[in-house]
């Protein structure tokens, strides 16, 4: 169940990976992360807590288009939950022909099966249920472990210990009360931007819900103005055929985008203290703008000890959210059946 996994994810992060075939490991200070999904979500997460890692996250077939002296200096790291992704997996066989450095993780499936026959290190983590997603703990340990954070995986193991979500799962049930009928947008600082892209995913699979994310200070200067236009309003459309009177014509005309769809849409802004200060000013402005506009603004402050402590409450804070937006809305919160048959579409 759900509720289970969440209510006992601190026990992921016990979790001590081990990197088996290590005789064929070499250590790097690059990395390339191949990877689809939930499978692919630990990267962005442990970008933000060392933004200088040399990490690139290519979510695709194959591999990045670069120079193959480029990726000879890299790691690349094949993740799949399943061991049974057809992209990562794609990628695995071209790094493998392309002699590159490689190490494998999942919990399983094709892919390690893959590393085991040609003798290609790989760290296999336990399987939580069918959603990658709810397995991040088991996912950022395994990648810290191969991308050499040895004091980083200590760090988490002495800090878990005390680690209290209790009061996590009441502020996910305020979320999802305020976020009922409405279409959640997830706004971070460049650096957080894997967190809100785990918040989108978790509102996707979890609640069923069409979600979306982005980041300053790129989205000042292109989607916030998706918000500005005049919005058709039937009102206003009769206004301009004459149906109406002068009066109601001036009210209709002025509507604008506060008289559809402001009510459709709420703003989740990540809130770090940490983020530099032009992007905290940069947030401040942009939550007064949709504010005025009348939109829902919705904060979330990230707080802690250590950026592991601020990451983890925070994809607690999401999983409860997602939870009880589920059952509000009464779907299955497991259920990912909608990917399942698309994988089959594809093989017929």
């Amino acid at each position: 169940m759900l509720k289970d996994i969440i209510q006992n994810f601190t026990k992921q992060l016990d979790y001590e990976p081990v990197i088996e075939n290590i005789g064929g490991f070499h250590k790097k200070d690059k990395f390339v992360v191949c990877g689809m999904g939930g499978s692919n979500l630990a990267a962005g997460i442990i970008k933000s807590w060392k933004p200088k890692s040399d990490i690139i996250i290519h979510r695709d077939y194959g591999l990045p288009k670069m120079e193959k002296s480029g990726l000879q200096e890299c790691l690349l790291i094949c993740s799949s939950y399943s061991g049974n992704t057809e992209e990562t997996i794609s990628s695995f066989n071209e790094a493998l022909a392309g002699g590159l450095s490689i190490i494998a993780i999942g919990t399983g499936g094709k892919l390690l099966e893959l590393a085991e026959q040609h003798k290609v290190p790989y760290i296999k983590f336990p399987k939580t249920d069918n959603n990658p997603r709810l397995a991040i703990g088991y996912s950022i340990k395994a990648t810290l472990k191969a991308t050499g954070e040895e004091a980083t995986l200590k760090d988490i193991n002495d800090w878990a210990k005390s680690f209290d979500s209790g009061e996590l799962e009441q502020l996910g049930q305020k979320l999802a009360d305020q976020l009922q009928d409405r279409v959640p947008l997830i706004y971070s600082s460049g650096n957080n931007a894997g967190l809100a892209r785990y918040w989108k995913i978790s509102f996707n699979e979890t609640a069923k819900l069409p979600a979306f994310y982005n980041f300053l200070p790129e989205l000042n200067h292109n989607e916030m103005v998706g918000f500005s236009s005049k919005i058709f309003d039937p009102v206003r459309s009769r206004a301009h055929d004459n149906v109406v009177s002068p009066e109601d014509r001036g009210a209709a005309t002025s509507n604008g985008v506060d008289g559809k769809l402001n009510h459709k849409f709420a703003f989740i802004f990540l809130n770090d203290s940490d983020d530099e200060p032009r992007i905290q000013q940069r947030m401040a402005v942009t939550k007064k703008v949709f504010e005025d506009r009348g939109f829902m603004v919705l904060n979330i402050d990230l707080s802690g000890p250590s950026p592991w402590h601020k990451s983890f409450a925070n994809i607690l804070s999401a999983m409860w959210t997602s939870f009880f937006l589920a059952e509000y809305y009464g779907v299955d919160s497991e259920d990912i059946s909608m990917i399942e048959d698309f994988k089959k579409s594809l093989t017929r």
